[in-house]
């Protein structure tokens, strides 16, 4: 029996499931997982799609969301607007 590797952008097929992955992320991950999960985003919208709307390149793209990069926080914003989501600060319950 063959098992095929696990790709969440597989699963990231709505508005609804892109942010609610979107959102997990930024509550528990820390800025490396952030960045990781707009490249699965952005992947499974298509990176040209991405790269068209954020007026970048397809390869400045990839390179910006990988492993271990550190993308400005402008290219942080042009992803998350090309990929309809945006930030919204709510206040931390103490």
């Amino acid at each position: 029996m063959e098992t095929s590797k696990f790709d969440i952008a597989d699963y990231l097929d709505s508005n609804e499931m892109i942010a609610e992955y979107l959102n997990s992320i930024l509550e528990e991950g820390d800025n490396d997982d952030v960045v990781i999960a707009l490249g699965h985003i952005a992947k499974a919208i298509g990176m040209s799609k991405i790269a068209e709307e954020t007026g970048m390149s397809r390869p400045s793209l990839y390179k910006a969301l990988s492993t271990g990069s550190k993308p400005q926080f402008e290219t942080i914003m042009k992803v998350l607007k090309a990929v309809g989501g945006q930030l919204r600060i709510n206040p931390i319950s103490t």
